[in-house]
């Protein structure tokens, strides 16, 4: 099939955003483009796909993953971690600079697209704001622009340094290239562990205010106001980063932000249910059940503008520890869109177009790639998704080199079964 160059995906439900589209239609594909939607069914000499009961949507984009490659390909490659992506719909991915050494240069910015002709999906990188990821001297930013770099970020570290931030924020604006912030104050967080509140309390745990997250983000929504710069929040945890981001907005500033899968699910209480288990621990750490409400509210009223993973692997020596010497990350490429259907679309917290909205269409504009749609004419990234495939989340049957995950053993109803990149089939469980 993979030979193939024109398909008809026939019978499914159609959900495109961007064209506000919600109805059975066939999809049609011709040399890698969607060709049409709807209109006269016409099935001679193409690969026919039936989504009869399934879900028709554009291929997911995950703006926030590292994949480890260069320097740390024991936990994660270029290869592994798109291919990961495919099994869970996601067509494109941007991966972060924090590698080793980092995505500070033109040459490390091709390297990765060198790297990204062998992979499962399309793959984007992230460049370094600045040098080193020491957060001291801006990198090339121009270079790296020219290089193809869709957005610059010293994720896994904060700015600290204002100046040196405005200067990024200047140059980026040039490049019309969002800065993807890691917002943190390390003075707050620094050798800390979990979200600071009762459950740390009670657990006796070196703890993260909240305030650590969202006072950066003030500061930095202030400035993109003054330099009329556009920047992109990352990951946001707390609750009065979600009020920070609105009212940013309702002033006009040009800003975006995003929220895990992990931290609209769980709480802090669960990193204490689990007994501590390091495949709880993240950055952000897992907040209260006040922060997760307001995390909700912000995806449905517009503060949070997407959903992605952070998808940060390790392997299982570096995460079989103690939880307060562990590193921090989990993994999520495989579960993002199961675990959004099942824990939010099916209890009517969103609805199923809401979903794409927040992890195709959106995220594909915010880093203003080819890609969340499937107008007429776009490329051909298409997710088959089953609504009632019933599964049972496991680290080990997964295709990511790392098992880092804090929903193993969860039973998930609705799951990613058909793939397409590009016109060409990238995973298939619709014909096993």
């Amino acid at each position: 099939m993979e030979n193939e160059t024109k398909f008809v995906i026939k019978g499914g439900r159609v959900i495109d955003p961007a064209n506000d589209i919600d109805e059975v239609l066939d999809v049609y594909v011709e040399d890698g483009m969607i060709s049409r939607i709807g209109g006269k069914k016409n099935y001679q000499d193409r690969a026919v796909i039936d989504a009869t009961g399934k879900l028709v949507m554009p291929g997911l984009v995950d703006i926030h993953t590292h994949l480890r490659e260069p320097g740390r390909e024991d936990a994660e490659t270029i290869q592994t971690g798109s291919l990961s992506a495919v099994r869970g719909g996601i067509t494109s991915i941007c991966c972060m600079a924090n590698t080793t050494p980092p995505v500070d240069s033109s040459a490390g910015v091709r390297f990765i697209y060198d790297r990204a002709r062998y992979a499962h999906c399309w793959v984007y990188p992230v460049a370094a704001i600045s040098k080193g990821l020491k957060g001291e001297e801006l990198a090339e930013m121009f270079d790296m622009a020219m290089a193809g770099a869709v957005g610059f970020s010293d994720d896994g570290r904060p700015l600290s340094n204002a100046q040196l931030l405005r200067n990024a924020m200047t140059y980026a604006k040039m490049f019309e290239l969002p800065l993807m912030l890691h917002e943190e104050d390390l003075t707050l967080s620094s050798g800390r562990h979990m979200h600071e509140g009762v459950a740390s309390g009670l657990a006796g745990m070196q703890a993260v205010p909240s305030v650590a997250e969202s006072g950066m983000i003030a500061r930095d929504v202030l400035l993109a106001e003054f330099l009329e710069a556009r920047i992109h929040i990352c990951h946001v945890s707390a609750k009065e980063s979600v009020d920070v981001v609105r009212v940013a907005k309702e002033r006009g500033v040009d800003v975006t932000a995003e929220a895990t899968v992990h931290h609209l699910l769980l709480t802090d209480e669960d990193v204490v249910a689990s007994g501590f288990d390091s495949n709880f621990k993240m950055n952000p750490p897992l907040r209260a059940k006040d922060d997760l409400a307001a995390l909700i509210e912000g995806i449905n009223d517009g503060a949070i503008d997407a959903i992605v993973t952070d998808h940060a692997p390790h392997p299982p020596e570096d995460k079989d520890c103690e939880f307060a010497v562990a590193p921090f990350g989990v993994i999520g490429l495989e579960t993002s869109a199961s675990l959004v259907y099942d824990k939010l679309v099916r209890p009517g917290i969103i609805d199923v177009k809401k979903m794409v909205e927040l992890m195709s269409y959106n995220p594909a504009r915010i880093v203003d790639i080819s890609a969340g749609t499937l107008s007429q004419g776009a490329n051909a990234d298409i997710a088959i998704f089953d609504p009632e495939h019933k599964w049972t989340v496991s680290g080990r049957a997964m295709a990511s080199k790392s098992r880092n995950t804090p929903f193993e053993g969860w039973e998930l109803t609705g799951k990613p079964v058909w793939t397409m990149v590009g016109g060409e089939v990238a995973f298939d469980e619709l014909s096993r």
